[in-house]
């Protein structure tokens, strides 16, 4: 199971994974797209107090796997991208993170 791996540094030569790689990643988190060379999801709630709650608890994820995704915020709305800057693409790394953040909607 995703959730449960550690996030691991990417050592040089390290290869993104291919578009089937991540097509069969992508089945093991929920409502995660994949979109070119990232995976990217979008949460809705309530209100900004809301947003920003899950926003702090997405950080704390990041921190504590060394692994950041791309955030952006709106009024009610937090939209997530992941990749491995590093390779230029998609690692488990990506897949780990995202799996954690689904926990939060649990």
């Amino acid at each position: 199971m995703l959730a449960n791996k550690k996030c691991t540094p990417c050592g040089g030569g390290t290869k993104p994974m291919t578009k089937k790689e991540a097509e069969e990643y992508l089945s093991q988190v929920k409502d995660w797209n994949l979109a070119g060379h990232k995976i990217e999801k979008e949460f809705v709630f309530k209100d900004f107090k809301e947003a920003m709650k899950f926003v702090n608890k997405v950080a704390e994820i990041a921190e504590s796997e060394g692994h950041h995704p791309d955030i952006r915020i709106s009024w009610n709305r937090v939209r997530l991208d992941l990749s491995t800057h590093s390779i230029r693409g998609l690692g488990e790394n990506d897949f780990i993170v995202a799996a954690k953040i689904d926990r939060l909607e649990q």
